[in-house]
């Protein structure tokens, strides 16, 4: 494969963050127009529900395992690899674990919370990108790859009242995202960032914010809320080929906001 051209991404997609969400969406679209491509669906609070996702997965055709992994932690992203290379060539990565606290003002956060965010958010991104170059560069042997990785509309809007450190969070996604294709670009690897918009998934919730969505619709240009299968949607294009000469994007997926 000639530097800079088109990859092959069969093999192996590691997906983290899949047991939810956007992830669980990615999983279950990937399998279903790929099924030729193995997944390692990873997860770290909710082993029932990545259960789910990979029953889902197998039914379509793909091989597929679970593993549990705190992305931030970098033994666990390592262990979650090794099991990964199990299967086949890493081809593909998409960096979808992400982590958001309850709905407040910077002023009342505390070290704890603002340290446990980054970690997740941009730690964790990192070491799973690092992973994936790793085996995917061509200047290493590999044979070539794609990267996605889930940043958020709230890296352009800051999420003030809100989500500030995890806006910040994104926005060092961007950055590395940008980065790193740049870095990569002639090693066979493409990286992309997906910026979802206001989403209707459970993270809401989790944040103490349920009815969020419905709420804040009337900001978005197209009158509502996304979905994670709309999201799903454009991530599984960039892992293509037809989305070959595609890399250091960030592409927004929020109704025009």
């Amino acid at each position: 494969m000639a530097d800079g051209g088109p990859i092959e991404t069969e093999g192996v997609c590691v997906i983290t963050g899949a047991g939810r969400g956007i992830g669980a969406a990615t999983a279950r679209r990937l399998a279903a127009d790929r099924p030729e491509l193995a997944q390692v669906l990873a997860w770290a609070n909710d082993e029932a529900a990545a259960k789910a996702v990979a029953a889902d997965v197998e039914a379509a055709g793909a091989r597929v395992i679970i593993r549990r992994a705190d992305v931030a932690d970098e033994a666990d992203v390592l262990a979650l690899f090794e099991a990964a290379d199990e299967l086949g060539p890493v081809t593909a990565l998409v960096n979808s674990a992400g982590l958001l606290f309850t709905a407040g003002r910077l002023e009342d956060f505390d070290a704890e919370r603002i340290e446990r965010t980054l970690a997740v958010n941009v730690t964790g991104t990192l070491l799973c990108a690092r992973e994936a170059v790793r085996r995917m560069s061509t200047a290493r042997g590999g044979g070539g790859g794609v990267i996605v990785n889930l940043s958020s509309r709230a890296a352009s809007f800051g999420s003030p009242n809100e989500f500030i450190d995890y806006a910040a969070s994104k926005g060092a996604v961007d950055t590395a995202t940008i980065g790193l294709a740049t870095e990569v670009a002639r090693e066979g690897i493409r990286v992309n960032a997906v910026r979802p918009g206001l989403i209707e998934t459970e993270i809401h919730a989790r944040a103490g914010r349920p009815d969020r969505v419905r709420e804040l619709a009337d900001r978005v240009p197209m009158g509502r809320g996304g979905t994670a299968e709309e999201v799903a949607a454009s991530i599984c294009w960039l892992l293509s080929d037809d989305a070959s000469y595609v890399t250091g994007a960030l592409l927004d997926v929020g109704g025009g906001r």
